[in-house]
């Protein structure tokens, strides 16, 4: 379990990275690799065999180092996990300047964040911990344990998670804003489904080699790289194997041989979902150009998904008090811990300190947020309601309104409205417009980012 834990981490997917939101139109949020595969990569110099005892500097971002030591420790942790996947591993070399690509990513990103000023506080650090700790069905103290017997340090997991924290609240404030669902969107999207056959959705699998171009590529660099991935193409329509081809040519992520998992095709870019449309399972497509560069697809696999003809409710209420000059984010938790404990001893009523306390809209009806269909609320929120059992409060949760205290009140199963049917497409639609918005941020931040690479790592 704490395996699934620390690779959730890794591929940025804990439900406490998800940017917050309640009770105001909510959605999923982008995870951290979500877009990851268009990123525009350089190819570092190649990894060199030679050992070094003592650590140094392999990369500089701007003006800040990654040392061989912080390559290593990634490694550390993602090696079991692929190994664990069952699915093809990088050469040593290859999943080396992977890691070494995602971290500059990760750099150029953070350095953003601190130029516009975002901070995690230790709170919210704890909180993240303690939601590692309650989805792996153990307590913070067992967690911290297990790391310790894998030989990853505390210091160095909660760098991690706040870390990752501080990447999804800049992802909120820069790629957020630009993602809308109109009402035109859902109605073509529930046609496109009822249109098929058996009135169900489709999801596919795509595997891809990305040929990158560079930004501000001249006519004749474009060409040379086009006739690349033609090459590609050419050698996987022959029969070559694709995942050695990815190792061997793709600036995309590389793990389990390119392929991006099988998903509701409204998830892809739409690009990839025309491009592949008439193509057997096992087909080759390409080359497909983008602004990332040239992209040669293999279907995978190919499904319908039925949607979904009943969903799991729940019913809520919350208590929220905004951060701000008059109330900082620990004088925030540290109230509504005392109110914790008050409704706990029965001394007060959950619905009486909402009315006269809560800062949100629900207030007047005692905090009560109504029932809920799975993914109307983003994950940070979501997965904590989740965890309750009916009648049971959480301990405060922090999200960009403020800190709400949540109670689950009762679940239920029921059958899909046909308005609830079109909230189910906004969800979806509104992950796959967020996914692509951020791999063309992704993409421009990493291009703007000044990098000098070093000595290769180990």
């Amino acid at each position: 379990m704490l395996q699934r834990a620390l690779a959730l981490i890794l591929a940025g997917l804990m439900t406490w990275m998800a940017p917050p939101a309640l009770a105001q139109g909510l959605r999923p949020s982008l995870p951290l690799g979500a877009g990851a595969g268009l990123l525009r990569v350089p190819t570092p110099a190649p990894v060199s065999s030679a050992p070094r005892q003592a650590d140094y500097i392999v990369a500089v971002v701007n003006s800040e180092p990654i040392t061989n030591n912080e390559v290593q420790a990634r490694l550390k942790r993602i090696e079991p996990q692929l190994a664990q996947q069952g699915g093809p591993i990088p050469p040593h070399n290859v999943l080396v300047r992977q890691v070494l690509e995602r971290l500059i990513t990760e750099k150029a990103q953070l350095q953003q964040a601190k130029e516009l000023g975002l901070k995690v506080d230790e709170a919210s650090v704890d909180q993240a911990e303690q939601n590692v700790a309650r989805q792996n069905q153990v307590d913070v103290a067992t967690l911290r344990s297990k790391l310790a017997g894998q030989g990853i340090e505390l210091k160095q997991f909660r760098d991690e998670l706040r870390n990752q924290i501080l990447l999804s609240r800049l992802r909120e404030r820069e790629v957020d804003p630009q993602v809308k669902v109109t009402d035109l969107d859902v109605d073509q999207f529930l046609h496109e489904q009822q249109g098929s056959t058996d009135g169900s959705g489709l999801e596919i699998n795509l595997a891809q080699v990305l040929v990158v171009v560079p930004e501000g590529a001249s006519d004749a660099q474009v060409k040379t790289l086009q006739a690349r991935a033609q090459q590609v193409a050419d050698r996987a329509r022959a029969g070559d194997d694709f995942a050695a081809l990815v190792n061997e040519y793709s600036g995309a992520s590389r793990g389990n041989g390119g392929q991006m998992g099988l998903r509701d095709a409204a998830r892809y870019p739409t690009l990839f979902v025309e491009a592949t449309r008439n193509a057997p399972i096992g087909g080759i497509v390409g080359p497909v150009r983008s602004g990332a560069g040239f992209h040669i697809l293999k279907v995978i696999d190919r499904q319908r998904a039925d949607m979904p003809a009943t969903v799991t409710q729940s019913h809520a209420r919350h208590i929220l008090l905004r951060i701000g000059a008059q109330m900082s984010e620990a004088q925030a938790r540290e109230r509504l811990t005392d109110f914790r404990n008050r409704i706990l001893a029965k001394q007060a009523d959950f619905a009486t300190l909402a009315r006269e306390y809560s800062q949100d809209g629900s207030a007047r009806e005692g905090g009560d947020l109504g029932w809920s269909n799975p993914g109307q609320y983003v994950p940070e929120f979501e997965s904590v309601m989740n965890s309750l059992a009916p009648g049971e409060i959480s301990e405060p949760v922090t999200s960009r309104f403020g800190v709400h205290l949540i109670q689950l009140l009762e679940r239920r199963d029921v059958k899909l409205t046909d308005a609830q049917k079109r909230e189910v497409a906004r969800n979806i639609l509104r992950e796959k417009k967020l996914e692509e918005a951020y791999a063309t941020w992704a993409q421009d931040l990493r291009g703007r980012a000044y990098v000098d690479y070093r000595d290769p790592p180990q």
